[in-house]
């Protein structure tokens, strides 16, 4: 469906300007007029990591007039691998400050607006309220729902990205014009199903892939040309190259919403069922190197069970563990594994994962069984900082 241009266009370009948009302008669909709208648009970066990186990037290439760049975290090493637009010298830096240097040395002709804080209820809507566009590219389903839910609220159009592994998902949300991301998905998915990037990892360029069939959509918004994804599912598959489309359809029974909700509770880091098992059976990292310690000495017995990935065990350990991954116990072949005599420690990378296992260990029968809060990384963090974190 082809929508008017989002935006109105400015009125002129610079000399400077048309020198460097030469490319776009003589591109009939584009112009100047076209170019001019790109520069009078104001778009809005939900993120500076994998596909914030390429879309800031393009964005800035393009001639994006204003660029607004939420971000709260710093970088560190392990971004590097697909967070394109910093470097080893931005290490320890807060991410939006290193995207904007980045982005004005790629264009000193735009505009960039930090938001140097986390995004939630209680900004997201004044924040939206200043762009035109928003782009999303974050990682976890709380924070993908209340993009949504403002954009809805505030009549704003929003394009989606999403990666894993090595599969790639686009689309164009807006619900003036067409499906919402509520209509894809009603629903989050249950607590602890869905790994992370952090936990499952991700083909580095599949971030640039992605990130630049965002800034495409965009583009098409902005200045009225072209077929947008609204109403369609872009899905890219790295390994067998292929790319299609899926119809997405308005929910007839759906409600727009019209006021945010907790989206944490909504979402659920993990679930009841874990929450309750975790209670009042998690410790420390310095609590569980105090009990391999007396266990050195002989004076306590227990299994330390690690229920990460392979990959993940090859990264980082904790000494002294044994590796039963998290969907062995989904499938119950694990529980004949784990010790009747003595108790059962079990850890993640932070804690999520071991928590749904614990539930699941404590509700075949092992109640003494605990987890470890923080997981190998605070064990990395705080007790042997020589291997490597992740």
């Amino acid at each position: 469906m082809s929508l008017p241009p989002l935006v109105e266009p400015a009125q002129s370009l610079t000399v400077d300007e048309v020198r460097r948009y030469s490319r776009h302008i003589i591109i009939p669909d584009v112009g100047m007029d076209g170019q001019k709208r790109m520069k009078n648009a104001r778009v809005l970066c939900v993120g500076a990591g994998g596909l914030g990186s390429p879309a800031l990037l393009y964005l800035a290439a393009a001639g994006v007039g204003t660029i607004g760049i939420v971000e709260f975290d710093e970088v560190d090493e392990s971004n590097l691998q697909r967070q394109v637009i910093h470097g080893q010298s931005d290490i320890g830096r807060l991410k939006g400050e290193s995207a904007r240097d980045s982005v004005l040395e790629i264009n000193p002709y735009v505009n960039v607006q930090l938001h140097n804080e986390r995004l939630d209820n209680d900004n997201v809507l004044e924040i939206f309220s200043q762009y035109d566009l928003i782009l999303d590219g974050t990682d976890n389903f709380a924070t993908r729902y209340l993009v949504n839910d403002a954009a809805v609220i505030l009549g704003k159009p929003y394009v989606w990205g999403s990666i894993y592994r090595f599969e790639g998902q686009a689309s164009v949300f807006w619900a003036e014009h067409g499906p919402n991301y509520r209509d894809l998905y009603p629903e989050p998915p249950p607590a602890g199903m869905v790994p992370s990037c952090a936990e499952g990892g991700v083909l580095g360029v599949l971030c640039a892939t992605i990130g630049s069939i965002m800034v495409t959509e965009a583009v098409k918004l902005i200045t009225g040309i072209g077929e947008p994804l609204l109403g369609r599912l872009f899905v890219y598959d790295a390994l067998e190259m292929s790319f299609r489309t899926l119809k997405i359809r308005r929910d007839p029974n759906g409600v727009l919403p019209t006021e945010l909700i907790d989206y944490d509770a909504f979402c659920g880091a993990i679930s009841a069922e874990a929450a309750d098992a975790a209670k009042d059976s998690t410790i420390s990292v310095h609590q569980l190197k105090a009990m391999l310690e007396a266990r050195d000495r002989g004076e306590q017995s227990f299994e330390l069970i690690d229920v990460r990935e392979p990959n993940e065990w090859d990264i980082s350990r904790i000494p002294g563990a044994e590796l039963i991954p998290k969907g062995e116990f989904l499938m119950g072949d694990a529980l004949s594994k784990l010790p009747q005599d003595k108790p059962t420690v079990l850890y993640c990378k932070v804690g999520g994962r071991s928590a749904e296992v614990l539930a699941l260990v404590k509700a075949a029968g092992f109640s003494d069984a605990i987890h470890v809060g923080g997981g190998v990384s605070a064990w990395v963090n705080q007790i042997d900082p020589s291997q490597p974190t992740y």
